[in-house]
């Protein structure tokens, strides 16, 4: 069985590598409007998602995430945005709910000719002072925890491998 959704899973890869051009806003709005249809747990809609293509932010969730990790280098690839997804701390689907927007914003960016890559540390960035206020900048709520983000925008460059899948990878009980 083939179709688009099912050619744009099998072909979307994680991309580390971008040019700087700036993000068509249509296509950017598909992306983040794509995250809106993702499930959530009892439908509460509770994950929050912030597109930031402020170069200045930028260059700040970048630091701040590189320190995290105990590196120097950009965790963003030099990517033009840097999509961030939030949920409620209380909310025992948060991690699940907002994993699903971060798929599906993959996909939809893949499927709009945009690549994306998820970058980790989210979580404890938004433990962060400055990070809290950035949050209050934007609008959002406290008490939110961080789920993921994505690095996005145009790709300088594909991957020239693709792992093939593990032959066992699923198995279907009848």
């Amino acid at each position: 069985m083939d179709n688009e959704v099912l050619k744009c899973i099998r072909e979307r890869r994680s991309i580390r590598r971008f040019k700087p051009d700036v993000v068509d806003d249509e296509a950017l709005k598909a992306v983040l409007e794509a995250g809106t249809w993702a499930p959530t747990g009892k439908g509460t809609q509770d994950p929050w998602i912030v597109a930031v293509e402020n170069k200045e932010q930028i260059a700040t969730l970048s630091k701040i995430n590189a320190e995290i990790m105990s590196n120097s280098s950009d965790p963003y690839y030099g990517a033009p945005v840097i999509v961030l997804v939030f949920a409620s701390k209380d909310n025992v689907n948060n991690f699940r709910d907002g994993s699903l927007v971060l798929g599906n914003m993959m996909l939809a960016a893949h499927s709009v000719g945009l690549a994306s890559c998820w970058i980790n540390r989210v979580d404890k960035m938004s433990e962060r002072d400055d990070v809290k206020e950035m949050m209050r900048s934007w609008g959002l709520p406290d008490g939110l925890v961080g789920i993921g983000s994505l690095a996005l925008g145009y790709a300088s460059s594909h991957p020239h491998t693709i792992k093939d899948r593990k032959k066992d990878y699923y198995r279907i009980i009848k």
